[in-house]
């Protein structure tokens, strides 16, 4: 790589990182290319990106973001994942390292705090900002659903009495 093309890479994922409220720092060593794909993928999906860096390019590139706090994680054959979603990178992430021995999450950061894995697990437990958003909805939407059945109701005796009225008279003559 280039000096040209190391300051433009590290220009890019400094400005990703500084728009990211979590940062997953991961050994990946060992892992196939069909596994790496996968887990591409999955982030992606999830809205969330997974790199593999070198470590020197990824110190410089938190440097001067929230982050610079895990710069000491960067050691060995390492990856990153990081979104703007603090729960999506760590959700795939932990998923990921309980299907596949060969990749361990080492720690990361949230919100400028270093955080261990314990405190990663904890992240992957919780709702995504989507799944949230649809608790949200659900709730505001489920009054609005009973005025409307409600609203309704008696129109729909009235329908059923109507209807039963006259399917009797047909019955009778």
């Amino acid at each position: 790589m280039k000096r040209s093309e190391k300051k433009d890479f590290v220009s890019k994922l400094k400005d990703e990182i500084s728009n990211s409220s979590s940062i997953i720092v991961a050994e990946y060593s060992g892992l196939t290319v069909a596994e790496s794909e996968n887990l591409r993928k999955e982030m992606r999906v999830n809205g969330a990106k997974f790199k593999v860096t070198k470590n020197r390019l990824t110190k410089l590139a938190i440097a001067d973001t929230q982050f610079k706090e895990i710069a000491n994680l960067f050691k060995g054959p390492t990856a990153i994942a990081y979104s703007a979603d603090p729960v999506a990178p760590a959700k795939v992430a932990v998923g990921f390292e309980k299907k596949f021995e060969n990749f361990n999450i080492i720690g990361g950061g949230y919100n400028g705090e270093k955080i261990d894995k314990n405190k990663i697990d904890f992240l992957a437990k919780l709702p995504s900002i989507d799944e949230l958003r649809a608790k949200l909805i659900g709730l505001i939407s489920a009054p609005a659903q009973k005025i409307v059945s409600v609203t309704i109701e008696p129109g729909g005796q009235i329908a059923r009495l109507l209807s039963s009225k006259s399917s009797n008279s047909q019955e009778s003559n």
